[in-house]
Formats: C-alpha cells, sequence, structure tokens
C-alpha cells in the first residue's frame, strides 16, 4: 500500500475555456474536484508540479490527498486531457473518494523471477495478457503493483490470476472466471520446428492411407 501523496491546489472562481486558458498562461493547469456527494470545486494546479507527478508511474492508481486552501480532500485521478500537438497536460478531473469506499482501480502488473523460469530460460516468450490488473480495494489499501512470480513456468504455461497473490482486501474485479495475466510462448523457432514435425506426420498419414 503506498500513501498518499500530497498535491497543493487553489479554487478557481471563474470557469469556462477563457479561464482555463488564463490559468495555463499563468503555469496553472485547471481541474475538477468531484464525487462522494458534494458540489464538485473548480480548482488550479501547479503546473510544474503536475508534471513531476505525471512523471511517475501509477498517475492514475495512487491516492492523493489534495489540499485546498487548507480543505483535506482525498483523491484518486480520473480523467487527463493533454494538448493533441504537445501532449502539454490541459486539464485533470479529481474523484472525491472516502477511505471506507471500494473503488475499482486498475493496478500495473510487475513480472519477477525471469532467471528462474524454465520457460524463458529455454528460449521462450513472456506474452503479457494483462499489463494492468483491474482490482476491488479501499482507496487507502491501493498496491503500487501486482507481483506477478514467473518461477518454474515452461514453455506452453499459462499464468491464471488464482496463481497471483494479492495483498490483503484486494480482489479482483472478474470474479466469473480465471483469467489469463501471461503465457510462456514457444519461440518462432521452436514453433516452426514444431509446426514442420506436424506436417511430416500429417504427410506419412496420408502417404500410408493411399496405399
Amino acid at each position: 500500500m503506498s500513501e498518499a501523496i500530497i498535491i497543493n491546489a487553489t479554487r478557481r472562481s471563474e470557469v469556462g475555456k477563457g479561464a482555463a486558458r488564463a490559468a495555463r498562461r499563468a503555469g496553472q493547469i485547471p481541474g475538477i474536484v468531484y464525487g462522494a456527494g458534494a458540489d464538485p470545486v473548480a480548482i488550479a494546479l501547479e503546473e510544474l508540479a503536475l508534471n513531476r507527478l505525471l512523471g511517475q508511474p501509477g498517475f492514475f492508481s495512487h491516492l492523493f490527498q489534495l489540499d485546498v486552501a487548507g480543505e483535506k480532500m482525498n483523491v484518486l485521478a480520473r480523467d487527463l486531457q493533454v494538448h493533441p500537438v504537445t501532449d502539454r497536460a490541459m486539464h485533470v478531473d479529481f474523484l472525491r473518494v472516502s477511505t471506507d469506499t471500494v473503488i475499482a482501480i486498475e493496478v500495473p502488473a510487475v513480472f519477477l523471477n525471469e532467471d528462474d523460469c524454465p520457460g524463458l530460460r529455454e528460449g521462450g516468450i513472456l506474452n503479457i495478457v494483462r499489463h494492468a490488473i483491474e482490482l476491488y480495494c479501499r482507496p487507502d489499501a491501493i498496491p503500487e503493483q501486482i507481483e506477478v512470480d514467473l518461477t518454474g513456468y515452461e514453455v506452453g504455461d499459462s499464468i491464471h490470476i488464482s496463481a497471483i497473490k494479492l495483498p490483503a482486501g484486494v480482489e479482483p474485479t472478474i470474479t466469473d472466471r480465471d483469467f489469463t495475466v501471461a503465457t510462456i510462448a514457444a519461440p518462432a523457432k521452436m514453433a516452426d520446428a514444431a509446426e514442420a514435425e506436424d506436417d511430416g506426420e500429417s504427410a506419412k498419414a496420408a502417404e500410408s492411407d493411399e496405399d
């Protein structure tokens, strides 16, 4: 579980495109805070501070504590609008949350112990089906990452969610099936050799049928 990161912000007294452009000219990024049954709050963040957060992993899966002129709110980033040419942040949306609320959130998957994976040592390829896993948890229990241990997996093996140890109080949003997170795929040469062997056996079988 990661600790909440504090973000300082100011209230915006004016909203609309003109006010948003003025905020950006002043080196600030306009935003909005909504949710938890309270009225939306228009805010502005320092662009440099927001860029530092965007440069770190997990922007959309981290709990933030937004400090708006002394009023503190626990929030999650829910949307980020960027300029289509410059990729500069243009607007950010935050969802206000309670520590008792159970939310659905995507957490990045990290794959460990590749050296202890026989399938990879033999030249197999790690085929990642899910780079992130959607989970149910409380905002104060969001894991920074989900660790997938590759120890012991052979070529052709699949790694399902049931094989992954999740932190206490965290569960996948998909519960109706044991979904695949990754597979150890055969390398191209190995796959080609297997296909050639299958073709050879098929040809022999065909010759035998003709006889």
